[in-house]
């Protein structure tokens, strides 16, 4: 699917032109890593972009005048999909499945106190592998706590 472009009408550029929600800011290197060769063709890399975290919207990243979408991007977005296979942490391949199986087997906390000592290490690369642009490891605490509370 190609990037669509929107056409500002000088609402605030901080939402999602097509839901509303709010976007995160998202350094340009994180779109550079994950957009398609034709996506990333079309890239205004001048431009300040944000991530669409709303699960109803395929939108992921936009600007004041372009969006991107699932299609746009290399990797299963977590917050875009219903797999189970969606990796959740994208540096160290832990995918929805893994965390829901480990929450459930009461090792959700040592999940996530492995990828904690990968981050201390020097190991993560969110800023290239995941979409959000940022640590993954908020992701998977959440998962973990909403499935032991």
């Amino acid at each position: 699917m190609e990037p669509q472009n929107h056409v500002s009408d000088g609402a605030d550029h901080a939402f999602c032109p097509v839901t509303g929600v709010k976007g995160k800011a998202v350094k340009m290197v994180t779109l550079k890593a994950l957009l398609t060769p034709h996506a990333l063709a079309e890239l205004n890399p001048k431009a300040e972009f944000r991530f669409c975290p709303d699960p109803m919207c395929d939108v992921v990243y936009f600007s004041e005048n372009q969006t991107y979408r699932t299609d746009d991007i290399k990797v299963p977005v977590l917050q875009k999909s219903q797999s189970l296979d969606v990796p959740v942490c994208y540096c160290f391949g832990h995918t929805h499945s893994e965390v829901v199986k480990a929450a459930e087997a009461d090792s959700g906390q040592k999940l996530e106190g492995s990828i904690s000592a990968h981050i201390k290490a020097g190991r993560c690369g969110c800023e290239v592998n995941n979409p959000q642009g940022s640590c993954c490891l908020g992701n998977v605490k959440a998962i973990v706590r909403a499935l032991i509370t």
